[in-house]
């Protein structure tokens, strides 16, 4: 009787701390946020590779990925070659893709070995750095790596955490473009 009584306080111990987690451990992993959220600008970022500082409000019409990353984060090196792809593909569409530099590490934080490594690996698209993690705070972005989708009205529709679901990305890449 005693077991059954702990076996019952811990997972109602356990299912109050999931609901009390900051930020929402279960929304962390949502695929899509909880309504139509305006997305945050890209204010802050220590510098701009590949392209002139842009915004939202700027990218306005577009549907935008925005994909924070961190030159060391080997699952967000695990993501590029579907970020690529999906730029290579959909560019000429529409699909406009900032990727988000915020450094995990003190090293992460050298703009020449950050350019070393947009070059080494091939990207081409805007890359702002983020060394002062205010567009990261903006967001409330807690992983690397984190791909948000918006809308051409400016909202953020998806968000994906980590890596996988290439595919469920894609589909919805194609549907905010009008080509699903």
């Amino acid at each position: 009787m005693k077991f059954l009584k702990l076996v019952a306080a811990t997972a109602t111990f356990t299912a109050a701390l999931f609901a009390a987690w900051p930020g929402g451990w279960l929304d962390a992993h949502a695929q899509t946020p909880r309504s139509d959220t305006p997305a945050p600008d890209f204010e802050g970022a220590t510098r701009w590779l590949n392209s002139s500082p842009l915004s939202t409000q700027q990218l306005r019409g577009k549907v935008v990925l925005v994909e924070f990353w961190t030159r060391e984060c080997i699952n967000c090196l695990h993501v590029l070659p579907h970020t690529k792809a999906l730029y290579d593909r959909y560019a000429n569409d529409g699909l406009v893709v900032v990727g988000v530099h915020t450094p995990e590490y003190d090293e992460e934080r050298d703009v020449t070995s950050l350019k070393q490594a947009i070059s080494t690996l091939g990207i081409r698209y805007p890359v702002a750095m983020d060394n002062d993690n205010r567009i990261w705070n903006a967001w409330g972005n807690r992983f690397w790596p984190a791909i948000y989708l918006i809308d051409r009205e400016g909202h953020v529709v998806y968000r994906h955490v980590g890596e996988g679901d290439y595919d469920q990305t894609e589909a919805k890449v194609r549907e905010l473009l009008g080509k699903a």
